[in-house]
């Protein structure tokens, strides 16, 4: 279905990819100082996507992408497309799923899994 994955950029900064229902990334926020202004960035555009805009380039090495624009202010923007078919499908997985997405949070620096305990057996 896609999710919205909230982490923390190397300067501490949040921000937040969307992904689309295989795990790829499909677009990147811009930078948020603190965590509940990416959160409510994304309850904002699940709200209004209707009236998201999506601003097609192509870039000086041939490679499709888009930024997205929630009324005038630039929200987020794409990953590299190889095709412009594939930019409209990623275009398409936003305008689909994200309205329902699930938000995941990994900008803490815990582990989400137990570390692994290595045991070495003992020399005799």
């Amino acid at each position: 279905m896609g999710a919205f994955v909230i982490s923390k950029r190397f300067n501490d900064e949040y921000k937040f990819v969307f992904t689309s229902r295989k795990g790829k990334v499909i677009f990147t926020s811009l930078s948020y100082e603190l965590k509940f202004e990416s959160e409510e960035d994304i309850e904002r555009f699940k709200a209004n996507i209707d009236q998201a805009k999506f601003l097609k380039f192509k870039g000086s090495g041939g490679k499709y992408f888009f930024k997205l624009m929630l009324g005038d202010v630039h929200f987020a923007t794409s990953r590299k497309y190889t095709t412009e078919l594939l930019l409209q499908k990623g275009i398409k997985e936003i305008v689909t799923y994200a309205s329902r997405a699930e938000i995941l949070d990994f900008s803490s620096n815990d582990s989400i899994f137990e570390d692994e305990v290595v045991v070495e057996d003992e020399i005799e």
